[in-house]
C-alpha cells in the first residue's frame, strides 16, 4: 500500500512512465523504450528550452486516425498510479527546436536554422537530412510566438511534427501550457538505461532564455524527480522477483 501510494505521489506532482509508440524520435528513442516525464521543473516556473525532449498533450488533433490502445484492467490500474503510461492520455513526444521569439527555417536540403544560425545535429537519425525538401511542411520559415514551441521528430522523414500541422489553430506550435514536461531518462529496457541531456548544439542558436540562476533551479527539481523514482523501481524490481501464483 505504502509502495502504491508513493506511486501516485510520484505520477501527480514528480515523474511519469510514457511509452515510445513510433519512429519519429529514433535514433535518440526506440519504438518500445519508456521514458521518465520530469513534471515537477514546470512548478517553478521553467518553460521548456531548445534541445529538450518533451511530452505534449496533443495541441490540435495531431494524433487523428491513430489507432487507440485498449488496456486490460491490470495495465489500466498500473497506468493510473504511473508505473504505466495511461492508454486515456493522447500525448506526443518530439525535441524543442523553437522558442518564443526564435525564427526556426528550413530551405532546401540545407541545415535547419534557428534564428539564422545553421544548426549540427548530430542526433537526427542517420542517412536522414534535416531539412527535408519535400514541400508539404519540409520548407518553413516561422517565426514562434511567446507560449509556444516549435518541434520536430529526430527522425526527420518520418515525423508528423510541427512542419505537418502548419494549417491547424496553432499553425505547427504546441502551445507551453500542453507540456507535460521534460523526458530525462530512458527507464525501460534495462539495456537501454541512459539519460537525455540537452545537446550543445543549441548553443549555436544564440538567444538563450535561461540565466545561470535559471538553470541551477532547473537542475535541482530534476534531481529530485530521479531520486523520487528510486522507491519506484525497487518495488518493481521486488514484485519481478516474487513467483508466480500463490
Amino acid at each position: 500500500m505504502i509502495a502504491l501510494v508513493l506511486a501516485l505521489l510520484i505520477k501527480t506532482f514528480l515523474v511519469q512512465a510514457f511509452s515510445i509508440p513510433s519512429a519519429s524520435m529514433q535514433n535518440t528513442l526506440q519504438m518500445g523504450d519508456r521514458v521518465l516525464v520530469d513534471k515537477l521543473t514546470p512548478w517553478f516556473g521553467a518553460e521548456p528550452e531548445r534541445g529538450e525532449v518533451v511530452v505534449f498533450h496533443d495541441p490540435d488533433n495531431w494524433l487523428a486516425g491513430e489507432p487507440v490502445a485498449q488496456p486490460n484492467a491490470l495495465q489500466t490500474v498500473l497506468g493510473w498510479i504511473g508505473l504505466m503510461p495511461s492508454a486515456d492520455e493522447r500525448d506526443l513526444i518530439k525535441r524543442v527546436i523553437g522558442v518564443g521569439g526564435d525564427t526556426v527555417e528550413c530551405k532546401g536540403s540545407t541545415p535547419l536554422k534557428v534564428n539564422g544560425h545553421p544548426l549540427d545535429e548530430p542526433y537526427v537519425y542517420p542517412g536522414n537530412t534535416p531539412c527535408s525538401v519535400d514541400d508539404q511542411g519540409g520548407q518553413f520559415k516561422v517565426k514562434v510566438p511567446e507560449g509556444y514551441i516549435w518541434v520536430m521528430g529526430d527522425h526527420r522523414q518520418d515525423s508528423r511534427d510541427s512542419r505537418y500541422n502548419q494549417t491547424d489553430a496553432h499553425h505547427g506550435m504546441v502551445p507551453v501550457k500542453d507540456v507535460v514536461g521534460r523526458a530525462i531518462v530512458v527507464a525501460w529496457p534495462i539495456n537501454r538505461w541512459d539519460t537525455l541531456p540537452v545537446p550543445d548544439t543549441f548553443d549555436q542558436a544564440g538567444n538563450d532564455r535561461q540565466s545561470s540562476a535559471s538553470a541551477a533551479l532547473t537542475a535541482a527539481p530534476q534531481g529530485l524527480a530521479l531520486l523520487g523514482v528510486a522507491p519506484v523501481v525497487v518495488w518493481r524490481r521486488r514484485r519481478r522477483r516474487r513467483p508466480e501464483g500463490r
